[in-house]
């Protein structure tokens, strides 16, 4: 009688769990509103006009290198580019390196600065300059960031990612406020330009939002978009949900699924489908294009803990290593043929980031080497040399 009571109250608790989950599961994720490629394609955020290009296709990388030959035209100096990686927490890194070179007196002003990940989140302040450059050291060393991976718990299976995105959120909220997003739009009128990306799960591209174009347009909408494309950039898909974007296309609203912009490329500096291509005429438009890699780019070998975050922070790094190593390979080629001065920076080996490790000692400690190599000069080599 005892066993059947005992195999009774399993059951029924089992039944109760199952029941409970089924519940949850039902209520975690609303259904998507449905849309065709071909109203993605025409889509726009609502108030918001030719603030996005989508970087793989043929018309978007013909729309960039216009822009880039147009500027390298009317100039009468190199073309200065600045690229930042994704990487997590390695961010620090990146910061600690603008914070040197801005030390060192030999920074320059880019033209144009792009950022993928938390790329994106360095890239408004290494656009805007030296005078941001307290703001940048504070994102990444005062420590808000070290609670950015806050678990959902058991239930997070049935959830669109393992950690909650809030805190993400007001970690953005905090660094971008009305007064940076205006200065963004002051230098956008200007002539440079400020370039994220986002991966459009729905289309699988990568997309590219001008920000400064986002800053223009000003008010709220404005900064809530700004916001929105800087967190979807920093979303790494199953830690920090997606965000959801709207768009209107053809009089129909609906929203796109937008994440890490690091899940299609590590970085952004030539479009996908001109990596082969030859300007002839690059020789009297020379470009200065400096890659600042948040992370290590050499295999270290270390026995990973069988458990699911380490896995988790082992097997990011070794794709993120992997994939930067490949494109760095294509965008190096793709300066020697096009005149372009190609200068790389990225962890020194045996120091072994990890993207996930959000400790605030062991971020300062990264910020603090690369503030080293960007003020002694040592942060910057070309494509292939030796890391200091």
């Amino acid at each position: 009688m005892k066993t059947e009571t005992s195999l009774w109250g399993r059951w029924r608790a089992a039944a109760a769990l199952l029941a409970v989950l089924t519940v949850v599961s039902a209520c975690a994720a609303p259904p998507r509103l449905a849309y065709t490629a071909s109203e993605q394609r025409t889509a726009a955020p609502p108030g918001f006009t030719d603030v996005r290009i989508e970087a793989s296709a043929q018309d978007g990388a013909d729309r960039l290198m216009t822009f880039f030959q147009r500027e390298r035209a009317v100039r009468e100096r190199p073309l200065e580019v600045l690229a930042i990686s994704g990487g997590g927490a390695n961010g620090a890194y990146g910061a600690g390196v603008l914070y040197g070179w801005s030390q060192s007196g030999t920074r320059p002003s880019f033209d144009v600065v792009t950022g993928i990940s938390t790329g994106a989140l360095a890239a408004p302040f290494a656009f805007l300059g030296p005078a941001y450059d307290d703001e940048l050291k504070a994102g990444y060393t005062n420590g808000q960031a070290s609670n950015i991976l806050d678990f959902r718990g058991l239930l997070a299976i049935f959830r669109p990612s393992l950690f909650s995105g809030r805190p993400l959120e007001n970690l953005v909220g905090a660094l971008i406020d009305d007064v940076l997003i205006a200065a963004v739009a002051k230098e956008h009128q200007a002539g440079r330009r400020l370039l994220v990306g986002t991966t459009n799960l729905d289309a699988q591209s990568l997309t590219l939002w001008d920000m400064g174009a986002i800053a223009v347009v000003g008010g709220p909408s404005a900064t809530q978009l700004f916001r929105s494309v800087l967190i979807a950039s920093a979303s790494v898909p199953g830690v920090f949900p997606p965000v959801m974007i709207e768009v209107e296309s053809g009089g129909r609203h609906f929203f796109e699924m937008h994440v890490d912009g690091s899940a299609i490329s590590s970085f952004f500096a030539v479009p996908e489908p001109l990596l082969l291509w030859t300007d002839e005429k690059s020789a009297a438009r020379p470009t200065k294009l400096h890659i600042l890699v948040n992370g290590a780019l050499d295999k270290q070998f270390a026995v990973t803990p069988n458990e699911t975050l380490s896995i988790l922070r082992r097997s990011i790094d070794a794709a993120s290593k992997t994939n930067t190593r490949t494109e760095l390979a294509a965008v190096g080629a793709f300066a020697d043929r096009n005149n372009v001065d190609l200068r790389v920076s990225y962890v020194p080996a045996g120091v072994n980031p990890s993207p996930l490790n959000f400790d605030q000692a062991r971020m300062s400690e990264l910020f603090e080497q690369g503030r080293q190599l960007g003020a002694s000069g040592q942060a910057w080599r070309a494509l292939g040399d030796d890391a200091p």
